[in-house]
């Protein structure tokens, strides 16, 4: 054993460090946080300083049982955890757990995994910053009290659905989604025209050229722009002056998480977690600086070896150092940007990874490049028959500088630079011009958000910090509050008149594909219901300006100037107070729309949210002898755009299209999606199908392809064996059992060899998986991989001990009663056996926080902060 013990948070992370620093050190990973708050009453003692109790989950116990007997055994430990809060509490914890004293433990942070890096913070330490774990403390009460006190708000004013959750800084994100998808529905298109005149003049090789102008005004009248190309016929064209004006474009800065992000989206088409995970990786195996960080310094080392790059490639004309100022007051996080940590190290052997790098290698040294110079000219061009003037402009570059190794994306909302570049023109040069248009133009609402614009835009407002945007926008695609999906375009007619050069006018009506997304964000109507009930009632929650003042109080934490708990206890309060009221006078939130009167049955047709989603109702629920009838909505539908007609289409399911083999063939949607029903079978419908216009022939087709696709492709132990294509790729079913394809495996050209090989080392893993089943009680004990456990309906649970508290061997486990194991499920899952009856008592609204007793609170142990 090492005398000295480092701890780091990462297998990986620790396996980079460890070659570094050779055998005097041993570096092992805490695989992340080793401890969080017990879900018992939030785990928050409200009533003593907001003191946290903290547990080390079921999973991290064997990681912390062998750091205990490592720490024992070294001379001295080590935390080694990130450069950020997050990771200043895992270091605090470890002292914690480890019994280590955080007074004299030593605490070594690095922005980057490099040997000069990790050496010099090494003969650097520090102690364990108290500041930034209160900071992250706090940050963890609090969002443990606002999601454990709202989320069952939720439930009892929304829905039943357990999966609705609310959070300071996902609610706000979901807000913006959700405004931003009412701007685009109540966003009133309007069209102008916009009139372009080609001209064709020579080029510096006399050679004939075409180039654009644009006209003086765009018309807002289709007929004021017909007037116009009216006013131009017989016209002659004159360049009446030229400006020549010197320009030059700045490079960006170095990217900090939120910049990484947003280019990897628009560059590659990354997610904001998937960025990240790769920039985890480059991180954890030394080829780039920190990941987490709002800073856009360099330092000192990395501008020299920018420059010495910079030069020996392109030259000194190409170098320019430049020292960036961050617009984020509060960035501080970390001491530098994300950058390569060798530049001369252009790319990385690893193919996920590799993009990315180049795309953070390309960044980094385009910042310290010579900016681009560009000469603009404008030639305004006069009409001679209505003394308008057209103007024409392009752009020649005199030097790339940074351009030749790096140029910035675009968000959708920003305009294209779409100069040209021009032909050599002088003042009083007649023109020749082969035609003028007047097209139509239509006005456009605002992009909807990508992951990366979202992140932004969250960035812009002050809310949340560089660890927190990957996880907030997982946890509202996870909690079905927003969707990123693509949106088909719609055609449109588009007029445009062309003026041609024998001075007639035509007009052509064009077709335009518009509207058209990908991978954008698109609010629920459940985000949007939970949104406008949050909105209501919790005006604090949800409004930016307070949440961005959450953060800066944060960073005053941080710092030192703030009590942690002074700050929550100013929010909790009152936001305690707002839940009780909240749950005694709410009124249920339904999102509920009136759409109009159904002609058939004279009742009231409403969109809502129901238990099972959005939904479509023709009658009431109350005071009414003939029950409602409901429809779910389309995917691509929304309660808020939904109309009469639409609405009542929905309810045209179930169809009979006819009968098929003496049988009556019908279509509907069920839980699991659209299916054809063929008397006692069903047939599911592939995605794509239009249920409200499919023909019976339509549908034969598809159960004859379903049949040939399900058709047995072999025979194993004279049983079956069919294939197919699932959620977790090609498999096969053999009697009833589901066999994933290897790679290794060619699937459209399975053998009789293959298959057998295939179900016969299925059923060699699942005879080792049993130990026991009783398969009517749905119960079976089974090998995992740390032991065995009890498997009890969907539920893993843990194997209990024996009466003398020890554990139960293999054998013991092949005869354990059946009885002994229900027991065992009893202690784990209460009532899990008792058959549960309805009741119709009313339960009277009160605090969600659940109510302590004495008994309970006496068995938890506090764990006090040191």
């Amino acid at each position: 054993m090492a005398k000295n013990l480092l701890i780091v948070e990462s297998p990986a992370k620790a396996k980079t460090i460890e070659k570094i620093l050779g055998s005097d050190f041993e570096v092992r990973s805490c695989f992340g946080h080793i401890r969080d708050l017990e879900k018992d009453d939030m785990g928050i003692d409200v009533n003593n300083n907001y003191l946290p109790r903290y547990k080390v989950p079921d999973e991290k116990e064997k990681v912390v049982r062998e750091l205990k007997q490592m720490a024992k055994k070294a001379t001295e430990v080590w935390l080694a955890s990130d450069e950020d809060r997050e990771g200043e509490s895992i270091s605090w914890h470890l002292a914690e757990v480890l019994g280590l004293d955080p007074a004299s433990t030593k605490r070594i942070v690095f922005h980057e995994i490099t040997a000069p890096a990790i050496k010099k913070a090494v003969a650097n330490p520090r102690l364990i910053n108290m500041n930034l774990v209160n900071a992250q403390q706090a940050r963890r009460v609090l969002d443990r009290l606002v999601g454990f006190e709202l989320s069952p708000v939720l439930w009892r004013k929304i829905g039943m659905q357990r999966s609705l959750s609310a959070g300071r800084v996902q609610s706000v994100a979901v807000r913006l989604v959700v405004e931003r998808e009412r701007e685009i529905n109540h966003f009133v298109t309007e069209s102008s025209y916009k009139i372009e005149a080609n001209f064709t003049a020579k080029d510096i090789n006399g050679k004939l050229v075409s180039f654009k102008a644009e006209g003086p005004a765009k018309y807002s009248e289709q007929e004021a722009a017909r007037k116009f190309l009216d006013t131009c016929k017989g016209a002659g064209y004159t360049v009446t002056d030229i400006q020549v004006k010197p320009t030059k474009r700045t490079p960006a800065a170095p990217f900090t998480t939120s910049t990484l992000q947003q280019e990897a989206s628009r560059k590659m088409g990354y997610s904001v977690s998937k960025t990240m995970l790769l920039a985890q990786k480059l991180y954890e195996s030394g080829k780039i600086t920190y990941m987490r960080t709002d800073s856009i310094n360099l330092s000192d080392t990395a501008l020299a070896d920018i420059q010495n790059e910079v030069t020996t490639a392109y030259g000194s004309q190409y170098h320019q150092p430049r020292k960036f100022k961050n617009k984020n007051e509060s960035a501080q996080e970390a001491h530098e940007a994300i950058r390569p940590t060798y530049m001369n190290n252009h790319t990385v052997p690893d193919d996920e990874t590799r993009r990315l790098y180049e795309l953070i290698w390309k960044r980094t040294i385009a910042s310290q490049m010579s900016d681009a110079a560009f000469e603009k000219t404008t030639a305004k061009i006069e009409v001679s028959t209505n003394k308008e003037h057209l103007s024409a402009s392009g752009e020649v570059m005199k030097f790339d500088g940074f351009l030749k190794v790096y140029f910035e994306g675009k968000d959708e909302d920003e305009e294209e630079d779409n100069e040209g570049i021009l032909p050599p023109l002088a003042v009083k040069q007649n023109l020749d011009l082969k035609e003028m248009t007047a097209t139509e133009k239509f006005s456009r609402a605002g992009a909807r958000y990508t992951e990366a614009s979202l992140v932004k835009k969250l960035e812009e407002l002050g809310i949340g910090r560089p660890s927190t945007y990957a996880p907030t926008i997982t946890t509202i695609m996870k909690r079905n509050y927003v969707e990123k999906r693509d949106k088909e375009g719609t055609k449109r007619q588009v007029t445009l008149y062309r003026l041609t050069p024998n001075n007639e006018i035509q007009k052509e009506i064009l077709s335009e594909n518009t509207g058209a997304e990908k991978s954008k964000l698109f609010p629920t109507d459940l985000g949007m219901v939970v949104t406008d009930f949050l909105k209501q009632h919790f005006t604090k929650v949800m409004d930016f300006g307070f949440t961005a003042k959450i953060e800066q109080e944060f960073d005053e934490i941080a710092e030192g100037k703030i009590i942690w708990s002074s700050m929550i206890d100013g929010f909790y309060k009152p936001f305690h107070t707002t839940i009780e009221h909240t749950l005694e006078n709410a009124e249920r939130a339904k999102g509920e729309r009136d759409l109009g009167i159904d002609e058939v049955s004279g009742k009231k047709v409403i969109a809502r949210m129901g238990r099972y989603g959005p939904m479509v109702q023709i009658g009431d629920t109350a005071n009414e002898e003939e029950k409602p009838r409901f429809a779910k909505l389309k995917q691509n539908q929304s309660i808020e755009t939904i109309t009469m007609a639409e609405a009542m289409q929905l309810f045209d399911l179930p169809r009979t299209l006819g009968e098929f083999e003496g049988q009556e063939l019908s279509i509907n949607i069920g839980r699991f999606g659209p299916y054809i029903k063929l008397g006692e079978q069903f047939i599911s419908i592939p995605k794509g199908e239009d249920l409200y216009t499919m023909e019976l022939d339509r549908a034969i087709q598809l159960m004859s392809e379903k049949q040939l696709a399900d058709a047995p492709i072999a025979f194993f132990q004279e049983l079956p064996v069919t294939k197919g294509k699932g959620r977790f790729g090609p498999f096969i079913k053999w009697n009833d059992m589901y066999i994933n394809i290897p790679r290794a495996y060619n699937f459209d050209e399975l053998s009789q060899q293959d298959i057998n090989e295939l179900i016969e080392k299925k059923m060699d893993k699942e005879a080792n998986r049993f130990i026991q089943q009783w398969p009517a009680e749905k119960i079976s004990i089974e090998n995992g991989r740390w032991g065995a456990f009890i498997r009890f309906q969907k539920k893993m649970l843990k194997m209990g001990k024996k009466a003398d508290g020890t554990k139960y061997e293999a054998a013991d486990l092949t005869t354990i009663e059946l009885d002994t194991i229900k027991k065992m499920i009893e202690e784990q899952v209460p009532g899990a056996f008792t058959k549960k009856v309805k009741t119709t008592t009313t339960k009277k609204a009160g605090t969600t926080t659940a109510k302590k007793t004495a008994t309970k609170s006496a068995k938890k142990k506090v764990v006090k902060k040191k």
